[in-house]
């Protein structure tokens, strides 16, 4: 009888997913209300973080708003352009904008 070699196990580290950041990018059709609104509904932010998001998009043009695996970053950057126009403007004609960036390793 011939004897089987001894196989060894490999072992492999599963590598964390990569993160992607939800960037909600600023316009001048949409309110303070409305970004404030739309970050505690989509993203759970409590009032005091969606406020301070809703100044950084309106001072730097630009907001990271969450980071997170890419489906999920792809489930909120289609939320955020599916929540409609600001109601409270009446030029207002669609949602906000947002885009996807890889996360720094």
């Amino acid at each position: 009888m011939t004897q089987q070699p001894t196989v060894q196990p490999i072992s492999v580290k599963p590598r964390p997913a990569r993160l992607w950041h939800v960037v909600l990018l600023d316009d001048d059709e949409h309110t303070y209300d409305y970004v404030i609104e739309m970050l505690q509904a989509l993203f759970g932010h409590e009032l005091e973080a969606a406020y301070q998001l809703a100044r950084e998009v309106d001072r730097s043009g630009r907001a990271v708003v969450e980071t997170t695996v890419l489906e999920r970053a792809e489930l909120k950057r289609d939320q955020v352009h599916a929540y409609g126009a600001d109601w409270r403007i009446e030029r207002c004609k669609g949602s906000m904008t947002a885009i996807l960036e890889p996360a720094p390793h």
